[in-house]
């Protein structure tokens, strides 16, 4: 079998996507997808990496990521490895396709049948213009049922009530951004500290820790001193854990915080690959491990960072706020590790532009998510993305 075309999709109704396939000369097609900056990884993926990888005859995920690495671009989670992170993918789904396997059966069998899942409060529209994590980039424009982001923002209580009905025992919202925006993450007022805190009470007043894992996120934007004020000030609701209270390279710094603060801690999204979690799990300093499927450069470098997880006892929580292919990448991955914890999903995402993009999704019920018996990573692309919106370039032996 041999790679004989690369084609990316770009939709417009959809603008941070980049979907990737590698078709085979057997007919097979593998799929993948990348998030933000989808013409910039575009161009990466056709004048770069196709050169490389078309024509080649042994499709091994890890014999093409050591022949992909980039010799500038491997530390962080830029455009190269978000292509190739999106090759990787699909390169998985082209495997489990040619033995007629899910992709969780090659990395050793699933080792669970479903897993919780929790919902991260954003809406249909949240990052999808540009690669920015700002208020800006939120899509509060947009209003229907799943405006959750909206919802957490004023009223966090109806909300949650709203996610027990649906068995979602798990949320995550975001409520002191704008701050930071406004200081620069260098301080919190005691005002905006208790305005945040507002939502986090209305969660509480509706559910306890026993019956709504609340997830705080902070996106990296606070300075020590800052986020651990907010930390401690959480601590009395016993948040399930606080995200990324901190940049991810901030390894002295996430040492120092968990000395100072009785909170579970949970980040990884925006580290990349081993060399980029070593670091922190030595120091003992994160609880949980989010990695991100795709950022970190595709499966074959996610599984290794679980696995790394694993023998510093750290569970895992794969990170999904992006797109319907890495979120199928994501549950494969959690449903066959061991220490797999629990999966993010944004309701928000699924019942709304996934199902334009891809058909098979994994099913998200009664508050776990559960694979199919498809093959490869499951999913196909929907009849919507044949329509004339979506950008389309091939690149051909």
């Amino acid at each position: 079998m041999k790679l004989v075309a690369l084609e990316t999709l770009r939709p417009a109704f959809q603008p941070n996507v980049c979907m990737v396939l590698l078709h085979t000369d057997e007919g097979l097609t593998g799929l993948g997808e990348a998030y933000f900056s989808p013409t910039a990884v575009e161009a990466y993926l056709h004048d770069s990496a196709a050169p490389l990888v078309l024509g080649q005859d042994d499709l091994g995920p890890e014999r093409l990521a050591g022949l992909l690495e980039p010799y500038v671009g491997y530390q962080g989670g830029g455009i190269e490895k978000r292509a190739l992170g999106a090759i990787d993918i699909a390169l998985w789904d082209l495997l489990g396709k040619r033995a007629e396997l899910p992709v969780a059966e090659l990395l050793g069998g699933p080792v669970r049948d479903d897993i919780r899942i929790y919902n991260t409060c954003a809406g249909p529209g949240y990052v999808s213009q540009t690669a920015r994590q700002h208020s800006s980039n939120w899509g509060l424009g947009t209003t229907g049922r799943y405006e959750d982001l909206r919802a957490f923002l004023t009223r966090p209580a109806e909300l949650t009530e709203d996610l027990l009905a649906q068995g979602v025992t798990g949320m995550k919202v975001w409520p002191f951004d704008s701050y930071a925006e406004a200081s620069r993450g260098t301080e919190i007022t005691p005002i905006d500290l208790a305005d945040g805190l507002r939502v986090i009470e209305q969660i509480r007043s509706v559910a306890g820790p026993a019956d709504m894992a609340i997830m705080v996120e902070l996106h990296g934007l606070w300075s020590r001193p800052a986020a651990t004020r907010i930390c401690q000030a959480l601590a009395p609701y016993e948040p399930y854990w606080v995200e990324d209270p901190l940049r991810g390279d901030a390894v002295d710094a996430f040492a120092r915080l968990a000395a100072d603060v009785d909170v579970p801690v949970a980040t990884g999204e925006t580290c990349v690959g081993t060399r980029g979690f070593l670091p922190l799990l030595r120091t003992g300093a994160i609880d949980v491990v989010t990695v991100d499927t795709q950022w970190t450069g595709g499966i074959t470098h996610a599984r290794k960072v679980a696995a790394l997880a694993e023998t510093f006892g750290v569970p895992l929580a794969p990170h999904d706020c992006t797109g319907p292919v890495s979120f199928a990448a994501c549950c494969h991955l959690v449903l066959s590790q061991p220490n797999g914890l629990i999966q993010e999903t944004v309701r928000a995402f699924l019942h709304t532009w996934y199902g334009e993009l891809v058909d098979g999704l994994p099913e998200v019920a009664d508050g776990t998510v559960r694979l199919s018996r498809r093959p490869g990573l499951g999913v196909d692309l929907a009849d919507r993305m044949n329509a004339p919106d979506v950008a389309r370039r091939v690149t051909r032996l």
